[in-house]
């Protein structure tokens, strides 16, 4: 089927007769023939619609003869969208107009649908308010945690009002992860101001670890990495990061030839090694390194000796540890982890709405692959580590 437009990349609309046999709700039909479809936005994309017209489930499934009979005719419309692909196709019931999502290309005898909105107004909706109060309006305050508490609460009264209290799980992590990103505000020479004693409270002030500068090698002349590092501080165990705090902080030159000297030869190690500081392990064989001279967070692969972008300074990599701990604490009363791979991309797109170069895999660095450390853990299921 083809689509009509009312201009190229414009609103995408159908005829009725492109609509028939397969949709029959008038509302959806309403919207459809009139009003349309948006192409794409952050959240949601239609402009596959617009170059293949309405395609059923069947017509996309690998397999279509193991596939329910109730799913066959289901209309696949768009995709929801994650920072740089699309995470799940949107799956249109042409009956009654409510809208689901499924990775549908995978095996069908396991085809699960979850639930999205009643209908393709109230979805468009959704999307809407989300973007304006979560991404679209970027950095802009206000901030804090009465900030946080507000824009969750606005967000699940525009879901609420539509759904009642059975919210759907991806719009449900839409009001309780994404207004994360709105903790902090603009830093004074860091990305984020973080907010006094944020970690302390989150970890517990018996685990924050604070520095001196007698614990400060001399090539970290980075003085807000060094304020923070005093002021704030960093959590020993930030779950899935482990701080070195049995000795003064090193650079990786010297990590190397005092700690384990038989290993890794100078001319292993990345350019200006001697002003990378450690700070601890990421994994077992990845170093958490911060420029001295910069601020910049960067992670050291020893496996394939690669140097990659992590977080744009020590600001934000506190905000990650943060937000991980926040999303356990969260989805232990809500369950979000149920719908794994919706949730490791709304923690992906709340991290890149603060510290963008995190999530971005454009090569950055000599040597960098495009690999990117938080979301591939995000997304890691095996690692599991987004279960409470």
């Amino acid at each position: 089927m083809s689509t009509t437009d009312t201009e190229v990349g414009g609103t995408i609309t159908l005829t009725g007769d492109e609509l028939d046999p397969f949709v029959t709700h008038p509302g959806t039909r309403d919207r459809l023939t009139g009003p349309g479809l948006p192409p794409g936005g952050a959240l949601l994309a239609f402009d596959a619609l617009r170059e293949h017209g309405l395609r059923t489930v069947a017509d996309l499934a690998g397999d279509a003869d193991k596939l329910a009979g109730e799913l066959r005719d289901r209309l696949v419309i768009g995709a929801l969208r994650s920072l740089d692909r699309d995470l799940e196709s949107i799956v249109l019931d042409g009956t009654t107009g409510e809208v689901s999502s499924a990775r549908v290309r995978r095996n069908p005898a396991h085809l699960d649908l979850s639930p999205l909105a009643p209908s393709l107004d109230a979805l468009l909706r959704f999307a809407a308010a989300t973007e304006e109060l979560t991404l679209s309006r970027g950095r802009s305050g206000p901030f804090g945690p009465k900030a946080v508490a507000q824009v969750s609460d606005r967000l699940s009264a525009v879901f609420e009002g539509t759904t009642g209290e059975d919210v759907p799980p991806y719009w449900r992590m839409a009001a309780l992860i994404r207004p994360l990103a709105r903790i902090a505000g603009p830093g004074d020479g860091l990305v984020l101001g973080l907010p006094k004693r944020l970690l302390d409270e989150e970890f517990g002030a018996g685990v924050i670890m604070r520095f001196e500068d007698v614990d400060f090698p001399p090539a970290l002349t980075h003085e807000p990495t060094r304020r923070f590092l005093r002021e704030s501080g960093l959590p020993e165990d930030g779950f899935l990061f482990q701080l070195d705090t049995e000795m003064p902080l090193p650079a990786l030159t010297e990590y190397y030839a005092d700690e384990r000297p038989e290993e890794f030869p100078v001319g292993l190690l990345p350019a200006a090694a001697d002003r990378l500081i450690r700070l601890g392990r990421l994994l077992e064989d990845t170093s958490l390194v911060v420029d001295g001279a910069t601020g910049a967070v960067l992670a050291w692969s020893e496996p394939d000796l690669t140097l990659r972008p992590l977080n744009a300074d020590i600001s934000t990599l506190a905000f990650t540890l943060w937000l991980l701990h926040r999303e356990r604490s969260v989805d232990a009363a809500h369950h979000l982890s149920d719908c794994y791979e919706q949730l490791a991309a709304t923690l992906t797109q709340t991290l890149a709405t603060v510290d963008p170069g995190a999530c971005d895999h454009t090569p950055a660095l000599p040597g960098d692959d495009g690999r990117r450390h938080w979301p591939e853990i995000f997304e890691d299921r095996s690692v599991g580590m987004l279960y409470a």
